[in-house]
């Protein structure tokens, strides 16, 4: 299929029909998620692959037993992990820092090194860390104070810095999405779970957050509830 050919073939299924899927296949449309664009490349992101029957029946529970999981045969839980910000910076710090060393001319390699390192080194940390809002409210006092002289930017509350997670792992989840509809295979982003009753099935870690969880397998008939609606075009296309 063409790209066009694939946005408009991904439907939400909510049934799916009762044949194996190819857990190779899965695997491979979120090897392909891996690669959306995320903020600062800070990757803040897991993605568990559900495969066994026991797991996906506590998790068809966890999701209110609806129809697109409990006839799921596969399931991905998109995680947020805000809390490996430091790994994440260390690990972003090393690769840029070589990437200036291979690529950037000898006399500028010094300057532009410094540069990653007040980036990584200090400044995602700073943006990151969490104390019970208080850190948040710090960074709030500072920029404002600095925007009263130059533009800034203004997002820097622990809450605002929360939704940037999220929305990074929803960048994965919906290339996830599109790479499984290329693949023939069919999904459904699931919001409705009980997130504690997740979290424990999974055994993931205190920091971790649910983004999503996305049902996968082979839509079957009724799988997709009537005709796609979305609100006219030109309501929400503005050209400014």
């Amino acid at each position: 299929m063409t790209f066009q050919e694939i946005v408009r073939y991904r439907r939400s299924v909510r049934i799916f029909k009762d044949e194996p899927l190819d857990a190779a296949k899965v695997k491979n449309c979120l090897e392909l998620a891996v690669l959306s664009p995320n903020s600062s490349n800070m990757q803040l992101w897991e993605f568990y692959h559900v495969v066994k029957p026991e797991i996906l029946k506590k998790l068809s529970l966890a999701c209110f037993n609806q129809s697109a999981a409990g006839t799921a045969q596969q399931m991905v839980v998109f995680v947020t992990r805000q809390d490996l910000f430091m790994k994440r910076s260390k690990k972003m710090l090393e690769l840029e820092s070589q990437n200036v060393l291979k690529n950037s001319p000898t006399e500028r390699q010094s300057k532009r090194v410094k540069r990653w390192e007040l980036y990584y080194g200090k400044v995602m940390p700073f943006l990151y860390a969490r104390f019970f809002g208080l850190l948040g409210l710090l960074r709030k006092i500072l920029v404002i104070i600095i925007g009263l002289f130059r533009p800034i930017f203004y997002q820097v509350s622990e809450n605002d810095q929360r939704v940037v997670v999220h929305k990074t792992c929803g960048l994965a989840a919906q290339t996830f999405m599109l790479a499984m509809a290329d693949a023939g295979c069919d999904t459904c982003p699931m919001e409705g779970f009980d997130s504690k009753m997740v979290k424990k099935i999974l055994n993931l870690a205190w920091g971790a957050e649910i983004n999503m969880i996305v049902s996968c397998g082979i839509r079957d008939n009724g799988g997709v509830w009537g005709d796609r609606m979305r609100i006219p075009f030109d309501e929400v296309y503005k050209m400014v």
